[in-house]
């Protein structure tokens, strides 16, 4: 069946979610997409390594201390140089979680190591669903920033500053900041994909584990890095 599919119909089968399993409650049917198992698998992942690299912890550290600091580090560096010396702390942890998460998110097709017909791991952030949730759940981050230290008065009067005729603008902008997020995380990450789903089809295994190492892992990597950076860019805006 899948042999008789044209190039085309094999691409869109590939970019469209598909149903796993269906959650059957005596008054709902819950259809479990793909998309949504993979999530369950990074973030299942993400729990056993940040337990496993923190576990008794030292003064010296060894070496998975070592991985678990630089990650921390580095995160905090980023925190710290985007939103200031006073404010990164209670922003840092969003920041490396939404970072982590949309690292394996995004690089999850590299662990496509058995050959076959079978259950892929395909990028859950190539649905706009998944792009667009993230970006909600950063503008909610950036809201609650500028209530936080601003007071909620403070927040509301930084909509008609300097003048009052910026208040359409500053309301616009909260709509088009999670759309941007969305918007450009999806389009990147979808486009590899497609990209890559070609590869594999047209060509054999060996080039597209090749050109893999940059549209899976390097350009999956600068994305997360990319939303991360605008949503610690977008907390020292509304708190400045």
């Amino acid at each position: 069946m899948h042999e008789e599919m044209s190039l085309s119909e094999r691409l869109i089968e590939a970019m469209e979610p598909h149903t796993m399993f269906t959650i059957k409650l005596p008054w709902l049917q819950i259809p479990v997409a793909d998309v949504v198992v993979v999530m369950w698998v990074i973030m299942a992942v993400l729990i056993f390594f940040s337990i496993f690299l923190t576990r008794k912890l030292t003064a010296v550290p060894n070496k998975k201390q070592n991985v678990a600091e630089i990650i921390v580090e580095f995160v905090n560096n980023i925190s710290k140089d985007a939103i200031g010396e006073h404010h990164w702390k209670a922003f840092a942890p969003y920041l490396g979680t939404i970072f982590l998460f949309l690292v394996f998110a995004n690089t999850v097709s590299i662990f496509n190591v058995i050959p076959g017909e079978g259950f892929k791991l395909r990028p859950p952030t190539r649905n706009i669903n998944v792009t667009a949730s993230m970006a909600i759940m950063s503008i909610i981050v950036v809201i609650y920033a500028g209530i936080r230290y601003k007071k909620m008065s403070g927040w509301l009067k930084s909509f008609i500053e300097p003048l009052p005729l910026m208040l359409p603008f500053k309301v616009l902008d909260y709509g088009i900041k999670p759309l941007s997020l969305a918007l450009r995380l999806f389009g990147n990450i979808l486009g590899a994909f497609i990209v890559m789903e070609l590869i594999y089809m047209a060509m054999p295994p060996v080039i597209p584990a090749i050109i893999s190492v940059y549209f899976d892992l390097f350009d999956g990597i600068l994305q997360a890095y990319v939303f991360m950076f605008l949503t610690s860019l977008y907390i020292a805006e509304v708190i400045e």
